[in-house]
């Protein structure tokens, strides 16, 4: 089963920067690369996760950074974002949750580490209640 979900940048982060690799950030990663998760993108999401993962401070190889954001782009799919009247602390959030919604038909996730960032809805998720819900279906 394939299932269609907004990465938030939290969760590629800690996946980058993660010594182990049984996480639940990186599975969920793995879990894209492996065309089990189809990542809903747009234009301002890929840009944010370029600023964010390249930022020195995190010390990340660019060679890696690239593969994961490559495979985003090849195996992702581009969404018109569904306008909510949601008010978020971070405005930079609303599109993650404005592209989950528009493919919210296809029960279409949002997979975030700040969960508190975002309205409290069942579709919004943990990198670890991803892989339960990944593991649940196949």
């Amino acid at each position: 089963m394939i299932f269609y979900a907004v990465i938030d940048t939290n969760v590629i982060l800690s996946a980058l920067l993660s010594k182990k690799s049984d996480t639940a950030t990186v599975k969920v990663i793995k879990a894209v690369m492996d065309g089990k998760i189809i990542p809903l993108l747009r234009d301002d999401i890929l840009i944010e996760y370029e600023d964010v993962l390249y930022r020195d401070k995190f010390h990340l190889n660019p060679a890696t950074i690239q593969v994961v954001l490559q495979a985003f782009k090849i195996y992702g799919m581009k969404v018109t974002p569904k306008k909510s009247d949601e008010n978020f602390s971070d405005p930079d959030d609303l599109i993650f949750y404005e592209v989950a919604l528009a493919k919210r038909d296809n029960d279409a996730y949002l997979v975030t580490g700040n969960q508190r960032h975002y309205p409290v809805r069942d579709f919004i998720v943990t990198p670890a209640q991803m892989i339960s819900i990944l593991e649940s279906k196949n």
